[in-house]
């Protein structure tokens, strides 16, 4: 069995290879090969904290794959991640466990993938500056897959601890990013200038005013993915000419911004204008340059599926990872 630690994948596995890999496991759910039961999540409502166990399996390629994910954002008051997470795949068709894989950048890097392959066919094309509400665990990822769906020239920052956000611009240019970056003590600063927002936050209560939203915006909500959670307001949701889901199942059961519109308004389920693996940036798109667009994210097993069988064949080309009897 190969074990691939994370240093191993982040330092050999990048956005532009989790997005492709991405697209290929979304045209393989397209064409009906994948297998993605739903996913079991506990709660631990003593610490804030979820697990999330994910089954997932590519009948044409014959493998298959389970997740295990940790969510605990107390965990950094103990000088330990948020996230962390491990995968094992296995051959569909003799059962063999095959690698063992750190999931932790591995399920921020698929989350921040969907967001581009999402923002790619719904944010305008001459979308320039994009804005970050939340610089937590997640955020980083989500703006490299948007900077590889788009020409950013400005990112704004918003964080609720000012010093966070602070913090974060520093790791962006440390990674290499050399647009402009901004950091806002306001979140409405955030609306008034950005053509493209990611939302990556935990809230239990809107982050922002959805009245203020101009025209030609496009939203990536990734970070609720419980029902109490609404990153997103009602308003939002009914401004939005198009709301694009990863996964419909998913979040019926979990997006609480969308559960609470179906719940309070005469906004329906029915009104999702696709799944992300039906997109395929000819029928289903943007329209014009003035529709709002939502994309919502709470994630499926078969997109952690999708990236890990990539890193799985790049570390054997690459000859990575350490090999183990268990």
């Amino acid at each position: 069995m190969l074990i691939l630690s994370e240093k191993e994948i982040m330092e050999n596995y990048s956005m532009k290879d989790g997005i492709a890999d991405l697209k290929k496991g979304l045209g393989a759910k397209r064409d009906g090969y994948v297998r993605s039961p739903e996913r079991t999540v506990m709660n631990y409502p003593a610490v804030n904290g979820s697990g999330l166990y994910m089954p997932s399996a590519d009948l044409e390629q014959e493998i298959a794959s389970v997740k295990v994910v940790s969510i605990f954002p107390e965990n950094p008051k103990e000088g330990k991640p948020t996230t962390q997470g491990v995968l094992v795949l296995s051959d569909a068709h003799t059962g063999e466990h095959v690698c063992v894989m750190n999931a932790s950048y591995l399920t921020r890097l698929r989350t921040g993938a969907l967001s581009a392959v999402a923002t790619e066919s719904f944010s305008r094309t001459d979308a320039r500056v994009l804005g970050v509400i939340g610089t937590g665990a997640m955020a980083f990822e989500q703006v490299l897959g948007v900077l590889e769906a788009r020409d950013i020239h400005t990112i704004i920052l918003f964080n609720r601890t000012v010093n966070k956000a602070q913090q974060f611009r520093d790791k962006l240019i440390e990674f290499g990013v050399t647009c402009t970056i901004d950091v806002v003590d306001h979140v409405d600063s955030v609306l008034e200038s950005s053509d493209i927002i990611n939302c990556a936050t935990r809230s239990n209560k809107p982050v922002f005013d959805g009245t203020l939203l101009k025209q030609g915006t496009h939203i990536n909500g990734v970070g609720s993915f419980l029902p109490t959670m609404r990153e997103v307001d009602l308003q939002t949701i009914q401004k939005a000419n198009k709301i694009i889901v990863d996964d419909l199942h998913g979040v019926k059961e979990e997006a609480g911004e969308l559960i609470h519109a179906a719940e309070e308004s005469n906004w329906s389920f029915s009104d999702v204008y696709a799944e992300l693996y039906e997109v395929d940036g000819d029928t289903l798109k943007r329209e014009n340059e003035k529709e709002i667009t939502f994309f919502k994210s709470v994630g499926s097993a078969y997109f952690d599926h999708a990236v890990a069988t990539g890193v799985y064949r790049k570390a054997k080309e690459l000859n990575l990872g350490q090999h183990a009897s268990i």
